[in-house]
């Protein structure tokens, strides 16, 4: 997979097909993948804290834990996180900890986003790694409409129960 615009909306792709996994759990529908610098996916996930009752069952980190599992390693160096959500603090500074070269996402978190919308975890200076960052503007409308879109449509079903 290319590191230029094509990569990074085929890389969102991907982390869109897991959110739609979430779809019969009651999970806020989320999806990530790891990507390791050729472009193969080495993790993936999707929100599971209703599913599992662990809340740290983010699909961020649950992609991550994948990814190390997967390459036998826990820095992940020269890859790529894809999201369709801005991470919180937790997947922000997993994030920072896991080495990944380049965050890309689809959406942001106005409420409780932690790379530039509430903090920007991930590009503070003080840490010493701070992964390259692609926002929503930077990707293809279309793909950044459908990753608000399907949650925008979860809590609106949400709130009629």
């Amino acid at each position: 997979m290319s590191t230029g615009r094509t990569g990074v909306d085929a890389a969102l792709r991907l982390a869109l097909e897991e959110a739609y996994k979430t779809s019969s759990s009651g999970d806020v529908p989320v999806g990530a993948v790891v990507l390791d610098p050729d472009g193969e996916v080495v993790g993936a996930g999707h929100n599971e804290r209703e599913a599992t009752g662990d809340p740290t069952a983010h699909a961020e980190v649950l992609a991550l834990r994948a990814a190390a599992r997967r390459l036998g390693r826990w820095r992940l160096n020269g890859c790529t996180l894809a999201v369709t959500l801005e991470p919180c603090t937790m997947c922000a500074g997993a994030t920072v900890l896991a080495r990944i070269e380049r965050l890309v996402y689809g959406a942001r978190d106005d409420r409780a986003g932690a790379v530039g919308s509430l903090w920007d975890v991930v590009r503070d200076r003080r840490l010493n790694h701070r992964p390259e960052v692609v926002p929503p503007d930077l990707v293809d409308p279309a793909l950044s409409a459908e990753c608000s879109r399907i949650l925008t449509e979860f809590f609106t079903h949400r709130r009629v129960r």
